[in-house]
């Protein structure tokens, strides 16, 4: 995705929401594939003096431990597989963007400012509350001596100039919690995405629930894929689904589903306005559409690809950050990706997150994550989890916004069935052909093979 690493530099007053915004785009960069990682000069500093003293703490003009965290940037992006590094700091002077612009010439890489101006009270308010007086008790004071915080930076805080200063740099103001938005100088896709995704993120009280579609007859007979219909046990749980929501109260939902029939049953259940999606529809099993697991067993590698499916639900995720309550009724791979990008999974745990059958999940994001409930509705179904295989190689590292690399092995493989790579397939291929098929997508794979 991109040509040479990026640095994204935040802008702006404390108490503006910088490392909100840091952590919701490293999650999601990280989610479409882009290694991508946060570095927090706060942390730096209270690692420097092992304890939060006060708003001396902070000074403006104190550049050594953001000279020790460009040199973790550096060694990131250089020698660890990372695209994208997140400087997550007040950065409120010319000077140091100076630092950072020759930093950056210096090594080749790309920049883009954040800057996150905000003037009303009542949210600097609460973003001070969230963020800090949760971890220390002393609330009096410690707003006290954070207002005072706010102030030394004021005193030298130069605000970027789209119209003189700093017209040739690229960047996005994002003005009360995106209430307005000025983008300058966007230059490739890597930038476009972030302005995208930052003018579609807003800070709103919401929770989103998801679940899989009731039992349907291919679950029982052990078949993936298809467009089956729901079992009988199915339609229990689209009743019991029915009532959930009365019970929660959930009257302003909005609910969303596949264009394959067994969510479009689950939502004529409900009752309620239905909106149907395309893009939500089960991943494609290709050759496999239709077979039991001993089916492919017999004939495959148990192999499992979620990028493309990844991609494919973007506008999903961009209107679950838009929008207020929400239900998505879906397929398993379906939410499985949707859980991997709210819970910052890694692609390698994404396979294997548990979703089950006839179970409802809340997800409600807080300050810097996201708080989960389950619920299960009491309707038995099968079992269509499968964990992950013990198999007898070096642990993955897991790839998010803490911990980016999901490999040690960062060789660029071919992707699959581009032009040249793989002939198409007939659609009854003999077993000899389909032995050949499998062995190839062994060697030529990029993501992770099971066997």
């Amino acid at each position: 995705m991109t040509n040479s690493p990026t640095m994204i530099v935040m802008i702006g007053l404390p108490a503006r929401g910088k490392t909100y915004m840091s952590k919701k785009l490293t999650r999601y960069l990280n989610w479409i594939g882009v290694p991508t990682k946060v570095f927090n000069l706060g942390v730096y500093r209270r690692e420097a003096v092992k304890a939060y003293k006060s708003s001396d703490f902070f000074r403006h003009d104190n550049k050594e431990c953001a000279l020790v965290a460009l040199q973790d940037v550096k060694i990131y992006l250089n020698e660890e597989g990372g695209q994208i590094a997140v400087f997550d700091a007040t950065n409120t002077t010319r000077e140091r963007w100076d630092l950072i612009i020759n930093f950056v010439q210096e090594n080749a890489y790309k920049v883009f400012f954040v800057e996150s101006v905000c003037d009303d009270p009542e949210v600097i308010a609460a973003n001070i509350l969230v963020c800090y007086v949760v971890i220390h008790t002393e609330r009096e004071r410690v707003m006290d001596d954070f207002l005072k915080r706010i102030e030394c930076y004021k005193v030298t805080y130069e605000p970027l100039d789209p119209d003189e200063y700093d017209k040739n740099l690229s960047f996005i103001k994002v003005m009360n919690v995106g209430r307005r938005f000025l983008v300058n100088r966007v230059q490739d896709y890597i930038q476009s995405n972030i302005v995208y995704y930052l003018m579609n993120i807003h800070v709103h009280s919401h929770s989103i629930y998801l679940c899989r579609h009731g039992e349907s007859e291919h679950n029982i007979q052990g078949r993936i894929g298809g467009d089956s219909e729901l079992s009988p046990r199915g339609r229990q749980f689209a009743s019991a689904l029915c009532e959930f929501i009365e019970e929660h109260k959930l009257s302003n939902l909005k609910v969303w589903t596949s264009q394959l029939r067994r969510t479009i049953q689950m939502a004529e259940e409900l009752g309620v306005p239905y909106e149907q999606w395309k893009i939500l529809n089960e991943i494609d099993a290709g050759v496999c559409e239709e077979m039991t697991y001993e089916m492919i067993l017999n004939t495959f590698p148990e192999e499992f690809s979620y990028q493309d499916l990844v991609q494919r639900l973007e506008p999903v995720i961009m209107e679950l950050e838009r929008q207020g309550h929400a239900l998505v009724i879906c397929h398993l791979a379906v939410m499985r990706c949707l859980l991997a990008y709210f819970l910052d999974k890694s692609a390698d745990d994404l396979p294997y997150l548990k979703c089950l059958l006839h179970m409802v999940m809340k997800l409600t994001p807080v300050a810097y994550g996201c708080k989960v409930e389950m619920f299960y509705l009491n309707v038995e179904a099968v079992n269509t989890h499968r964990d992950r295989p013990l198999v007898n190689s070096a642990p993955l590292l897991r790839r998010n916004s803490y911990t980016p690399l999901s490999s040690h092995d960062q060789v660029k493989r071919p992707r699959l069935y581009v032009a040249g790579n793989w002939p198409w397939l007939p659609l009854t291929p003999s077993p000899t052909t389909l032995m050949h098929h499998g062995a190839l997508l062994l060697q030529q794979s990029q993501v992770s093979v099971r066997t």
